[in-house]
């Protein structure tokens, strides 16, 4: 199988939440979609809770502590994200901003993102698409087509089966494809050496 890594950003603010719920559940969909294609994905889930303290530091100091920066690594060197957020105010948290602004504006180029959202009613659905779509669309990164948001309604007995259920494989299909017509990212050294040694000891 083709190995490739998938980074899942969950900015829930309580423990447990329905953030971190509808992206464990998106995480494992696209676990599955992606054997469908021959693909193993490796998961790593980020907690943006517990880094809320670092981020701010980040964002005063302009440098990230250690945990955080294992953070950005990872993002930089995802093969796609699913990002999930709730919803405050009809936009993003602002933790899940904050995140997405100390990551390098370069970091997300054509890579593959399923955006997601959790709130109490359906009427902050369309946050969706005049919040978080235009946020990754201009750092130039690939959102799938299908957007996953999951109000308390959808919790119920029968989400498994209805339309949350629908739209997380949905979007789990579309991310599976995705990757299948990618290179794994690559990731430059930023300490590699691009300047053949013995160039530079040559006289002027």
């Amino acid at each position: 199988m083709n190995q490739r890594s998938l980074v899942v950003i969950s900015a829930g603010l309580s423990q447990p939440s329905s953030t971190r719920l509808l992206a464990d559940q998106m995480s494992a969909a696209a676990v599955g979609a992606a054997r469908q294609k021959n693909i193993a994905l490796t998961v790593t889930v980020i907690e943006l809770r517990d880094l809320a303290h670092d981020i701010a530091n980040n964002l005063l100091t302009g440098f990230p502590p250690a945990a955080l920066k294992e953070a950005i690594d990872a993002v930089e060197a995802a093969d796609a994200l699913i990002a999930v957020t709730p919803i405050f105010a009809a936009s993003y948290s602002g933790l899940f901003k904050s995140f997405i602004d100390v990551i390098d504006k370069d970091a997300l180029v054509d890579k593959p993102v399923v955006i997601a959202a959790t709130a109490g009613t359906a009427r902050h659905s369309l946050a969706l698409e005049h919040a978080l779509r235009p946020l990754f669309v201009y750092l130039r990164a690939v959102v799938v087509p299908t957007a996953v948001f999951a109000a308390t309604d959808d919790w119920g007995a029968d989400s498994a089966e209805g339309t949350l259920r629908s739209r997380i494989d949905r979007a789990s299909s579309e991310l599976a494809r995705e990757l299948e017509r990618r290179d794994p990212v690559s990731v430059a050294d930023p300490f590699a050496l691009n300047v053949n040694f013995e160039d530079l000891l040559k006289p002027l």
